[in-house]
């Protein structure tokens, strides 16, 4: 190991109070969307950054979803690396089901525990700490680093990542690093891309016990969601490469998003996530609607997906549908330069080197790889995830915090 990468690692661990606290009250800093106010968490960075005499640039364009923008110049020229990471989290409704303060960040059993504790505020955190390190030695680096604290990712970002790709060019970089949950045995290289589709199905609805009047708007919204089950039958074309990859990763991709998950990376799949029909119990109901969640893997196109629901609704002409959302699945070259440079380095600091996989989620960093940029997703495991008790273990916060900081170094050393 280099000097300079020995003292890097040197550096988080005499800072680890200070790198823990900062998590720890970022954590503290609520910023749940929706609502997507994330201007208490913005500052928290900014008070970091200003601390260091760190520039950056704030571009709101909804001025209560900032996004923090921090660039700097090595001492030669080289590639351009960016480091992105969201400031929002799910929202925590009422609390019922946790056992912990969803804001608290409490420190217990060696976890963090928190809303925002995985997604993202440990590999926000890192992304931060990494460019405050870099930042530090920029002189001996080759290129250029930005970092990207973004809001606005919970909700496909218009106002976040969305927003600095369409309009801020300079932020697309060479690569891209993420700290996304991914589990510390897998690497992030793609992902599948959301279609949620919006089904209304209307009847004439009549008194409960007229049948013979109408048919029920809700029955029909039954039948239909079987029949919407056919979609998983519409097989994917991955380029070779790519399957090769997943085919080695089944075992982490289990270990990283739960047993049967290898088994659905490159299927079609549907979750019909919101239903919403009828008054009373004694009314047919003349109204059903149905939100679709329809996860489309690498190698599916939108149009063979529209295309066997049109056939599938052709049996039910009370049924209208709407598109809500849409983002291709995306991914980029599964045995990159980043993905070498994270395994060696993962390896070296816990002892597992993780493998490339594909997401079932999606992330900021698709919005890169739309763009022919190389982006990776390497984090904590996702534990509580969108549920209750969300945590990260402690030492994996710090593996993944010293795992982008010599990752990072490693990249720009090359030139």
């Amino acid at each position: 190991m280099s000097e300079e990468r020995k003292a890097l690692l040197d550096a988080v661990e005499r800072d680890r109070e200070r790198i823990l606290e900062f998590y720890r009250g970022f954590i503290r800093a609520k910023s749940p969307n929706p609502p997507g106010d994330t201007r208490v968490a913005a500052a928290h960075i900014e008070k970091l950054l200003a601390a260091e005499k760190l520039a950056y640039r704030r571009i709101a364009p909804k001025s209560e979803m900032p996004n923090l923008v921090a660039s700097c110049e090595g001492g030669g020229p080289g590639r351009h690396l960016v480091l992105n990471g969201h400031i929002d989290v799910f929202p925590v409704g009422d609390g019922a089901g946790w056992t912990r303060d969803p804001w608290g960040a409490e420190l217990a059993d060696g976890k963090i525990y928190g809303r925002g504790a995985c997604d993202m505020k440990a590999g926000t955190s890192a992304s931060i700490f990494t460019y405050i390190y870099l930042s530090r030695m920029r002189a001996r680096l080759k290129g250029r680093l930005t970092l990207t604290c973004v809001s606005d990712e919970e909700t496909f970002g218009p106002w976040g990542a969305r927003y600095l790709i369409e309009h801020h060019p300079e932020l697309h970089g060479d690569c891209l690093l993420n700290g996304e949950p991914s589990g510390l045995g897998s690497i992030r290289f793609g992902e599948k891309g959301p279609l949620w589709l919006l089904f209304t199905v209307r009847t004439p609805g009549a008194h409960g016990a007229y049948t013979h009047f109408s048919a029920s708007a809700s029955k029909i919204a039954g039948r239909l969601i079987a029949e919407l089950e056919a979609l998983a039958r519409i097989a994917s074309r991955t380029p070779d490469n790519v399957v090769r990859a997943l085919a080695a990763a089944a075992p982490a991709v289990d270990a990283a998003m739960g047993k049967g998950a290898s088994a659905i990376v490159q299927q079609v799949t549907l979750n019909v996530g919101v239903i919403q029909g009828g008054l009373k119990v004694n009314m047919i109901p003349g109204e059903c609607r149905l939100e679709a969640d329809i996860r489309l893997p690498l190698g599916v196109e939108k149009e063979e997906v529209m295309r066997e629901v049109r056939r599938i609704t052709a049996a039910f002409p009370e049924v209208s549908v709407e598109e809500i959302n849409y983002s291709p699945p995306s991914w980029c070259d599964p045995y990159g330069e980043m993905v070498e440079i994270l395994r060696g380095n993962a390896k070296a600091l816990t002892g597992s080197e993780p493998v490339p996989i594909v997401s079932l989620g999606g992330t900021d960093a698709r919005l890169w790889r739309y763009k022919g940029v190389p982006a990776y997703v390497y984090g904590p495991p996702p534990a509580g995830m969108g549920s209750t008790d969300e945590h990260v273990k402690v030492e994996d916060f710090f593996a993944v915090v010293k795992t982008h900081l010599v990752s990072a170094y490693d990249y720009l050393s090359r030139g």
